[in-house]
């Protein structure tokens, strides 16, 4: 039975990657591999021989011995345990969307277009790129990519050349994305995983960010595209629509940032701080809307059908569910593999197999094995091919190395910033796709090798840090 469970998320898996090429969601094959795999654990649930207790990150003792009800106990205790910790994920996901989507309803964006005075094609791309890389750590890689693009478009009216910054502010996003907690779903999936904290967070993972979208954006600065003065300077004096812009966008990213230091402090979760920076928000976005609010709905044609809708209920109407819906289910699908050990028995074999080169030893009191640097940079290449989102998720099953511990700072830096390397990589990059309708092959040839290159400085830079502190 623990075959065919593999064989189930080996062809969901290989169906959420090809994607584009099958025409189906990618939430679909997550949502059917998740309800099967379950389904055929409680199905065969005498037949496996043990059992991972995530709770305890260990094996559960003589497993095989115990009766059906014990381990129908198990499993559903085990089932409601993966789920409060996926909830924990998307709850604080959902929070954050809709904080971002009231921004936009105010337009708060356009605050940050009013920045940009400059015509030199060379001073726009660095703007661009650390407005990527700073935004990305606040409000996520993906929203900051397509806030960012978004603003482009208003910018510079010829695709050509806007498809080159908009390559950039992927590398950008991802990398500003690795070093803050709720920059990167990855990331925020470790640090919610109590794998990392924000303080070390940075500590270890800025400065080879910062290098992995400096360097780039350096060697792009003098590449022909980014030579001269835009043609349209006068298409960033647009004013926002809502004289309350400004006053959104600083309260909203305002409560975003504040959500790490309500953890710090209370020690919740931190989807408690989200949904307390949300309710915030949404104050101050009913006050500052002229929109009329009833909670009845009037079917009359002559009525204000806009003046029954709130700014909140318009932004969460706007969120991404099927992202949230397809973390549910690859979360959800990952923890089906763990709790039959498959993830711990593979990380056993993986880390007695693969060459130790620059191994990282556990530290004092650590009971985690040592991993190859090796293990850490393939799953970086492995990121731009498949998504980052599952990997990461079966690295919180393979290794149970101690909070903090280099290897989740590195397993970070890794997943986060090695999806640039190819358009489909990263969420970051195939919104930019979607958005500028980017060619796979035109990104490969122009795009890719500048993302491996940062990839690879920011990787080194990372083995140099992780030994100062």
């Amino acid at each position: 039975m623990g075959s065919i469970i593999i064989i189930v998320f080996i062809v969901g898996y290989l169906a959420i990657t090809l994607e584009h090429n099958l025409k189906i969601d990618k939430l679909i094959p997550a949502l059917v591999m998740m309800a099967i795999c379950w389904a055929l654990i409680a199905l065969g649930l005498n037949s496996f021989p043990l059992w991972f207790d995530s709770a305890k990150h260990a094996i559960v003792d003589n497993f095989g011995l115990l009766g059906q009800e014990e381990k129908l106990i198990i499993m559903e205790e085990s089932l409601l345990h993966h789920l409060g910790k996926t909830a924990e994920i998307l709850i604080f996901l959902l929070g954050a969307m809709t904080i971002v989507e009231i921004i936009d309803y105010f337009d708060g964006f356009a605050t940050i277009k009013g920045f940009i005075k400059t015509k030199s094609k060379s001073r726009i791309l660095w703007i661009f790129a650390f407005l990527a890389f700073f935004l990305s750590a606040i409000i996520d890689n993906l929203t900051a990519t397509i806030v960012l693009i978004s603003i482009l478009q208003k910018l510079i009216y010829n695709r050509d050349v806007r498809i080159w910054y908009a390559g950039l502010i992927i590398i950008a996003a991802n990398a500003g994305g690795t070093w803050s907690p709720i920059g990167d779903v990855t990331t925020t999936m470790l640090w919610i995983g109590k794998k990392v904290t924000t303080g070390h967070l940075f500590v270890y993972l800025f400065v080879p960010s910062l290098l992995c979208m400096l360097i780039p954006t350096f060697i792009a600065s003098f590449l022909p595209a980014f030579k001269g003065n835009i043609d349209n300077p006068e298409a960033g004096e647009e004013k926002p629509k809502s004289r309350y812009s400004a006053k959104m966008l600083y309260l909203g990213l305002g409560g975003i940032v504040s959500v790490p230091i309500f953890k710090t402090v209370t020690h919740l979760p931190p989807y408690v701080g989200m949904m307390l920076a949300l309710g915030v928000v949404a104050i101050f976005a009913e006050i500052y809307s002229n929109r009329k609010f009833a909670m009845s709905f009037d079917t009359d044609q002559a009525a204000d059908h806009e003046g029954h809708h709130s700014p909140v209920h318009k932004s969460l109407a706007k969120i991404e569910l099927p992202s949230i819906l397809f973390f549910l289910g690859i979360l959800m699908a990952v923890a089906a593999l763990e709790s039959l050990g498959i993830l711990f028995g593979f990380a056993t074999t993986l880390q007695d197999n693969m060459p130790m080169l620059g191994t990282e030893f556990h530290n004092v009191g650590d009971t985690g094995g040592p991993v190859s640097d090796l293990v850490v940079l393939l799953m970086g290449v492995g990121s731009a091919v498949i998504d980052n989102v599952p990997l990461v998720a079966a690295s919180l099953g393979m290794f149970n190395h101690s909070i903090d511990h280099e290897l989740w700072h590195f397993i970070a830096y890794a997943a986060g910033t090695g999806g640039s390397m190819l358009i489909i990589g990263s969420a970051a990059g195939v919104v930019a796709m979607g958005m500028e309708k980017i060619d796979f092959f035109w990104y490969f040839k122009n795009i890719s090798w500048l993302a491996l290159v940062g990839f690879i400085v920011g990787a080194i830079a990372f083995m140099f840090t992780r030994t100062i502190f």
